[in-house]
């Protein structure tokens, strides 16, 4: 077992072999200095008017590409359609489902939407606007639950899982700076055997935030690398430890076999690890990510889930569908390369985010 901290700077042979991993924390690292110049957000005369926040609109400008697809075609399609009739409530449909809102989704929300202007007899275009809106808020908000670290559990452990590619190993340097910047003790595990380029990746940034990471040679059991960071941790009087595991994929037996027995071992350090399980998906991958939560859930309960690169797709949507389908809530959302767009998510500026 090794335990991590600083090494001399001019030692590069462990970043030359992280390669696209290491671009990675260059990225955050000079993220970090962006964060720290004040930046004021400029919000157009006409929407301070109407009451929208500095950080509405900033999550706004992030989002453009689900508004562009999902916020602006309701408006334009309630422009156009002044009246309530069955062609509205099919165009609505379609557009629910181009932002990846899911079917089940749809069905709920439209039907609702009927539900709520038929029991206030309303029977214009701009009602059924309001009425989805409110019916978007309210599914939205069924995941809203911020993650609240335990103080009684020492160290709280948090669990990260998720297949390759979704920006699992950043969402875990944007907490754990998250959580080190609230005055927390942070460790980190590098769980993530499989690939080495995963475990340097890690301790880079860790020596970058001085921030501990605990770690083994790339195949060494993923189990006992978590065990072994429990116990540093506890003896160190480490507040939070977010460990990482392999990126795998969903449909891999062995492998979702091999995050259970993680879970098991963990268990066995202390009864009530992982205090939190945390599935990183990429928003814009829809339908697939559905299926990551379906699978992953089946082998360790998650608890939360982080959307990553939702400033990228136009597919936000699918929010509304992971709400449906399962109510895990949502922990944090993706929006940009700094630690700071690893925002808590919050239902209603999301919903006027994408809908504005």
């Amino acid at each position: 077992m090794k335990f991590f901290k600083r090494k001399n700077k001019k030692d590069k042979s462990a970043v030359e072999q992280t390669d696209q991993a290491t671009e990675t924390t260059d990225n955050l690292s000079t993220s970090q200095t962006r964060e720290n110049e004040a930046v004021d957000i400029v919000v157009p005369p006409e929407l301070l008017a109407q009451g929208v926040e500095p950080h509405q609109y900033q999550l706004s400008q992030q989002l453009s590409k689900t508004n562009d697809n999902f916020g602006k075609k309701m408006k334009q399609l309630f422009s156009i359609k002044k009246q309530i009739d069955e062609d509205l409530f099919e165009e609505l449909e379609t557009t629910l489902l181009m932002a990846d809102v899911g079917a089940a989704a749809t069905m709920e929300v439209i039907e609702n939407v009927r539900k709520s202007l038929k029991r206030r007899n309303l029977s214009d275009s701009d009602a059924v606007f309001g009425a989805l809106k409110e019916q978007l808020t309210a599914l939205a908000q069924v995941v809203e639950k911020p993650l609240e670290i335990d103080q009684s559990k020492q160290p709280f452990v948090i669990l990260v899982v998720g297949v390759n590619g979704v920006g699992k190993t950043t969402t875990i340097a944007k907490l754990a700076r998250k959580y080190k910047g609230m005055g927390k003790k942070v460790m980190l595990a590098a769980g993530d055997t499989f690939r080495a380029a995963a475990v340097e990746q890690l301790k880079t940034w860790g020596e970058r935030e001085d921030i501990p990471v605990m770690a083994q040679s790339t195949g060494a059991d993923s189990a006992s690398v978590i065990f072994d960071a429990m116990n540093s941790a506890k003896a160190k009087n480490i507040d939070v430890l977010i460990a990482d595991t392999a990126g795998r994929l969903h449909t891999q037996s062995n492998l979702m076999q091999e995050l259970e027995k993680i879970s098991r071992v963990m268990r066995k350090n202390d009864e009530t690890a992982p205090h939190e399980t945390l599935i990183v998906i990429d928003g814009g991958t829809g339908q697939n990510a559905i299926s990551q939560v379906r699978e992953f859930n089946k082998a360790n309960k998650l608890t939360g889930v982080v959307i990553t690169k939702l400033d990228g797709t136009p597919k936000g949507g699918v929010l509304f569908n992971l709400a449906s389908e399962f109510g895990i809530p949502v922990r944090f959302i993706g929006v940009g390369e700094k630690s700071t767009d690893l925002k808590p998510y919050v239902a209603a500026d999301f919903v006027e985010a994408i809908i504005n």
